[in-house]
């Protein structure tokens, strides 16, 4: 059978980078293009229902074997888009076979993926890396969650080998715009008919992650007051020196490149305008609620300042909520955890259990009444050109799922 790196070399190569200034679901017409060649290929391997809505949105169900009818239907997601941070488009994966420990250039890029900066490197020696030649992202994230679930899907269907054992109903959807927080907002949840779920959508082969970052999207629109700068004693307002002087006034510790685990992060994402107005962009994240509320009062209070000082409507704040963290969600499914460590420790390994910096559809799943942890990919630095996967990783992960498919099938 076709291994699950294998199939990523073929997705990574469909554009499906997503675009939140559409206001469109999907974002990006093209996410089609990879959705209809996923629909192909499940029916081909025998999901005869597979197919992809109107907002791209892909499903397909692989039935209970004989006498599972009654056992908890199983959900297995990943998302079609890749991040807009970085290009997607025209992606060159470069495989390294053999990897013997040492800096890999990025084809002719000038970069490279070193172990000192990336030491998830160190315990690859002798696996098989696949990489960007340093002009684009990969696209692993998540291309590699899609081509595991596949892989997993390949190996119920083909009647032998690891696959073939009792196990309940597997229900598969891919989700377009998970990178610009839309991900599972549309997925129909009654059609799709899973108990539990899984997300596969995470780094190392052997993660577990059922926390995340509670997440808004903040914006300050700043007026100015435009006068000739000699005659602007007390009067004029100065718009993109507001914007500045706004990031100024931001804890500087408190970003992503000064904090780790469970500490949260204002991130300026962009500063844009001139005298007349200014936009500053950001996002707001932490993982405990009371810590996350009091982060988004230090942004209201800082336009109370500002439009106390220069006028009212100098200064207008947006928050836009983005998700919250799913534990809250999962404290009563632990056995969806449970599972999980079980098929990894069945493997050799000890489940990596960490809090994700970031979020996944499996937070916004949750909250709609379907839990959903998130399991690791193989992958990593994903978002840009040093995004990098094990293709051995990649197999391990696609055992994980058949190990927790078969223990909801005991």
């Amino acid at each position: 059978m076709e291994r699950a790196y294998e199939k990523l070399l073929r997705y990574v190569k469909v554009h499906t980078t997503s675009d939140e200034s559409t206001g469109t679901v999907p974002s990006a017409q093209r996410e089609f293009d990879l959705a209809r060649v996923l629909v192909q290929e499940m029916q081909e391997m025998g999901i005869t229902d597979a197919h992809v809505d109107e907002k791209c949105y892909v499903y397909g169900w692989i039935p209970a074997t004989p006498g599972c009818e009654d056992r908890p239907a199983i959900g297995l997601i990943a998302h079609l888009d890749t991040a807009p941070d970085f290009c997607g488009e025209d992606v060159k994966p470069c495989i390294v076979p053999d990897y013997d420990g040492g800096i890999i250039p990025l084809g002719e890029s000038g970069r490279v993926l070193d172990p000192a900066v990336f030491p998830g490197l160190v315990r690859r020696v002798g696996e098989t890396i696949i990489t960007t030649d340093g002009t684009t992202l990969l696209g692993a994230d998540d291309k590699a969650g899609i081509a595991e679930i596949l892989s997993v899907a390949q190996a119920l269907l083909s009647g032998e080998g690891e696959g073939v054992f009792p196990h309940g109903k597997v229900c598969i959807a891919f989700t377009p715009d998970e990178e610009i927080g839309g991900g599972a907002a549309d997925l129909d949840l009654e059609k799709f008919g899973a108990d539990y779920a899984y997300t596969v959508d995470g780094d190392v082969e052997n993660q577990i992650v059922y926390e995340n970052f509670n997440a808004c999207a903040a914006e300050f629109a700043i007026r100015g007051f435009n006068i000739h700068p000699g005659d602007g004693k007390n009067k004029l307002v100065n718009a993109a020196l507001l914007a500045s002087q706004i990031s100024c006034m931001l804890p500087p510790g408190e970003t992503p490149r000064g904090t780790e685990g469970y500490e949260g992060f204002y991130h300026l994402c962009s500063i844009e305008g001139n005298v007349e107005s200014a936009k500053l962009t950001m996002i707001v994240r932490d993982h405990d609620s009371g810590c996350f509320e009091a982060r988004q009062r230090t942004l209201r209070h800082i336009e109370k300042m500002l439009n106390e000082q220069y006028g009212e409507g100098t200064v207008t704040l947006t928050i836009r909520q983005q998700y919250r963290n799913m534990t809250q969600k999962l404290e009563g499914c632990m056995h969806l955890i449970d599972n999980a460590k079980d098929a990894i420790r069945s493997l050799g390994r000890e489940p990596d259990i960490s809090p994700v910096r970031g979020g996944t559809d499996g937070a916004q799943l949750s909250f709609r009444g379907l839990p959903c942890p998130n399991l690791g990919t193989g992958g990593d630095a994903f978002h840009g050109p040093y995004e990098h996967i094990s293709a051995e990783g990649m197999d391990f992960a696609v055992r994980v799922m058949l190990g927790i498919l078969q223990r909801y099938g005991a």
